[in-house]
């Protein structure tokens, strides 16, 4: 089949070629997909790297989540053939999802809707389950708080505001640049911060009438989310979620303390399988009211993977980026 491999470690149209390789086989609690959309995320420009927590023997197929068919099983798994599931791949293995048939645990494998194609599913679960996690079970968000989201039109920020929103929120989005702002607005965002032209603790202030915002959705991390310490209200949370800078928030802990402030760390993996399907039925309730749109998702062919993934490396990425398997329409 055929599967682009990261070949040696550096910048992603630099290091990731196509191959044959051979059809994966499912091990016990394992499904074979045949892949008809594959996300891009920011962890696998990281793997491109070799900065990412995992780290599959070179040559390797990368590639975290999918929206794919069912066409084997292994012991165990009473998934029917021909079932069409979102999943996370075992991508930790190099048996990720940039390939015509990838291998997905089934505890890491969730329906997809009828009416939810094969580009949205691809780009829901990850996103929107760590959005979930961070803002309703670490968070504490209720109605009305004020939440500022930082890389608002990335893949795992755009989630977060139309999470944010469908929850009652009032969401202040950063972005860098008139075309990803133009997306926030699109999306729904209360208030838009082109963090290259404003300060972002000022503007959230001034859009908080000075009282500041009760959480910050983190994607970012280093200087830009430390900064957010000046905006944060009494009792305000700092939602770690990522690290697209390359460096996790860390906030001055005596201006945490006199803030009554803290920072709460935002792990999707953390959770059962039984609380995973609570949270994916509560979200896709939301998408079948139409509480959830799109996420300004750009889609490029299944050739055009190396570009797709430099777009997320480079930070050019507006909204969701989704590469199609060939012939799927």
């Amino acid at each position: 089949m055929r599967a682009w491999q990261i070949t040696a470690h550096g910048a992603p149209r630099d290091v990731l070629a196509a191959a044959d390789v051979a059809v994966p086989e499912p091990g016990p609690g394992e499904v074979r997909l045949v892949v008809r959309a594959a996300a891009v995320g920011m962890p696998d420009a990281f793997m491109c790297r070799g900065s990412y927590a995992f780290r599959p023997s070179l040559p390797f197929t990368p590639g975290q989540e999918v929206c794919g068919v069912v066409d084997a099983a292994g012991d165990g798994v009473t998934i029917r053939l021909g079932t069409r599931l979102m999943a996370v791949t075992s991508f930790f293995d190099g048996t990720g999802g940039f390939a015509e048939q990838t291998i997905a645990r089934t505890e890491s494998s969730f329906r997809v809707p009828d009416g939810m194609d094969d580009v949205e599913a691809a780009g829901f679960r990850i996103g929107y389950s760590t959005a979930w996690v961070g803002l309703v079970r670490r968070g504490g968000l209720r109605a009305g708080d004020q939440l500022l989201v930082l890389g608002a039109a990335g893949g795992s920020g755009a989630t977060a505001l139309c999470l944010g929103r469908a929850l009652g929120a009032r969401v202040i989005a950063v972005v860098g640049g008139r075309e990803k702002a133009a997306l926030c607005e699109a999306l729904g965002a209360d208030v838009v911060i082109d963090r290259t032209t404003q300060s972002v603790p000022d503007a959230a202030l001034e859009a908080t009438g000075g009282a500041g915002v009760d959480l910050v959705y983190d994607p970012v991390g280093g200087e830009a989310a430390n900064a957010t310490l000046d905006c944060l209200a009494r009792d305000g949370r700092i939602l770690a979620v990522g690290f697209a800078s390359g460096e996790w928030v860390q906030p001055d802990p005596h201006r945490l303390v006199r803030r009554n402030a803290s920072v709460v760390g935002v792990y999707a993996g953390g959770y059962s399988r039984e609380e995973n399907d609570a949270d994916h039925e509560a979200l896709l309730a939301l998408w079948e009211r139409g509480a959830l749109s799109g996420t300004g998702t750009t889609v490029l062919p299944f050739d055009q993977l190396p570009d797709a993934v430099a777009l997320v490396d480079e930070g050019r990425a507006v909204g969701k980026v989704v590469v199609r398997a060939a012939g799927v329409g």
